[in-house]
């Protein structure tokens, strides 16, 4: 068994279609869609906890409310609020899962990738990343 990180992406403009405000690119998520989402990954969810597999799950919240913080030339921090112009699509949340195989955390990445989305809403890969615990962790 290995531990994984899934993480599932999203942009400032996505948390503020989902929560009704209109922005370019993306349609604003009506009551039905948002119930559709967490009724897809609630199953996802209660699934997982049923098979024993896992072992931590959370939505993130909007970019806007990130903090960045980063030591500057000077040797003190450098601390900015908010969303970046630089970065596009940042960590909308997570699962920590704990499974047998790089082939069963794919399979249930690709579930959670066909979570149901307003039409003209942007999708995202979803990334598997395995967490490393020892040693014996590296291929």
């Amino acid at each position: 068994m290995a531990k994984y990180l899934v993480m599932v992406q999203g942009t400032q403009a996505d948390y503020e279609t989902m929560s009704g405000k209109a922005a370019p690119g993306s349609p604003v998520w009506t009551e039905k869609d948002l119930q559709a989402m967490y009724a897809h990954m609630g199953a996802i969810n209660d699934d997982l906890a049923e098979s024993g597999e896992l072992v931590d799950a959370q939505g993130l919240a909007a970019p806007a409310q990130a903090r960045t913080v980063d030591i500057g030339q000077d040797g003190k921090a450098v601390i900015t609020d908010g969303p970046y112009s630089e970065t596009k699509e940042v960590m909308a949340g997570y699962w920590v899962l704990e499974c047998a195989s790089l082939e069963r955390v794919t399979e249930i990445a690709e579930r959670v990738n066909r979570c149901p989305v307003p039409e003209g809403a942007p999708v995202y890969p979803v990334v598997i990343r395995q967490i490393m615990g020892g040693a014996g962790d590296i291929d």
